[in-house]
């Protein structure tokens, strides 16, 4: 229970392999996630420009009627 059987160094160095091995796939990856964040941020920022102003509120002008109002 101390130690790694052969099959588990075996299985460790295709794991060390993958991810160290070739021309730097760890970089490649961390770049590849670099540009998604980067490529998120961009669309989070938008093209559009700010919506202008709302001219402010006015009140409705009071209409008077010749109906009688309604009670209940």
């Amino acid at each position: 229970m101390g130690s790694f059987s052969p099959v588990h160094w075996i299985i460790l160095a295709a794991l060390v392999m993958l991810l160290f091995g070739g021309r730097g796939k760890i970089s490649g990856i961390m770049g590849d996630a670099a540009k998604g964040i980067r490529a998120f941020r961009e669309g989070l920022k938008g093209d559009e420009a700010p919506p202008a102003a709302a001219p402010p509120v006015q009140p409705l002008a009071h209409v008077e009627t010749d109906k009688e109002p309604i009670v209940r």
